[in-house]
């Protein structure tokens, strides 16, 4: 992940947020696909060799439609596709949307507004819930949109589409699959999906380092052990004069023992004294 370091804070550099929401959102709001067909008839002037079926973003499929032969004369079959991916596409383009302006317009204010951004400590505080809600709203959008593209991949799947055709389920008639739809920008757009979630959740440490929360636990954490250590140099403080007191009682409790030893001698001498 791309860091900017700026004296005290740290926060996800202009090429790494905004930059990834774009390839999301151009990958999958700009795409446009379709596919062909060819029906080959028994009687050739009821055949139609290029059926063109186009469908794009938001991919509201059963909106979809097209005309294919009945090989029954000169009647037409209306077909439509089946299934509608509009709803997990929206919204996957309008988190990745939200997430290139915020981050834009949080780029601005570290650079030319950074007493104002960490003045009461608002900023980061903001700045944290922020981070955290776009992280789960990436995990949410490329999840639901990684479901919704495996739909439109079986929906547009020209196997499927073929069985739709009346003219296809009689014998007689050829149906086939000129070329299929190109998916590729789509998986992009999936994997800058959870690129994009994987950014956003791992900067949720670096601005939490800037909260008031993270300096308030580094405090809690210091003040037991500051505690610890001090009753420690007390304790160790008390055991020494504890040493001290003892060994100055012991040698006066030694002294009166000396003399009295020293004044056993006097006894037997005066008892020689008074024979």
């Amino acid at each position: 992940m791309c860091t900017i370091l700026i004296p005290t804070f740290s926060f996800v550099c202009l090429c790494s947020p905004q930059l990834f929401a774009i390839f999301a959102f151009a990958t999958c709001g700009g795409y446009s696909g379709g596919l062909r067909l060819s029906v080959d008839c028994v009687n050739k002037t009821e055949s139609n060799l290029s059926i063109d079926v186009a469908f794009a973003y938001p991919f509201r499929l059963h909106q979809v439609t097209f005309e294919v032969p009945t090989c029954e004369g000169k009647e037409r079959q209306k077909v439509a596709l089946i299934g509608d991916s509009s709803s997990s596409a929206e919204f996957f383009v309008t988190v990745a949307v939200f997430a290139f302006l915020y981050s834009l317009a949080a780029t601005v204010v570290y650079i030319f507004f950074q007493n104002k951004y960490r003045e009461n400590n608002r900023g980061p505080l903001i700045d944290f819930i922020v981070t955290v809600v776009f992280s789960f709203l990436w995990l949410v959008g490329s999840s639901a949109w990684a479901k919704g593209l495996s739909d439109v991949k079986v929906a547009t799947d020209p196997k499927e589409v073929l069985l739709l055709m009346s003219a296809c389920k009689q014998p007689s008639n050829k149906c086939t699959a000129v070329h299929s739809p190109v998916m590729s920008s789509l998986n992009t757009s999936v994997v800058f999906g959870f690129l994009n979630f994987i950014l956003w959740a791992g900067n949720i440490w670096f601005v939490f380092k800037e909260t008031g929360w993270h300096s308030s636990g580094q405090r809690y954490l210091s003040d037991p052990m500051e505690k610890h250590s001090s009753s420690f140099n007390q304790g160790g403080y008390n055991q020494d004069s504890y040493g001290s007191s003892s060994g100055y009682s012991q040698q006066a409790s030694l002294g009166p023992s000396s003399d009295e030893f020293g004044q056993q001698p006097s006894g037997p001498a005066s008892f020689t004294n008074q024979i």
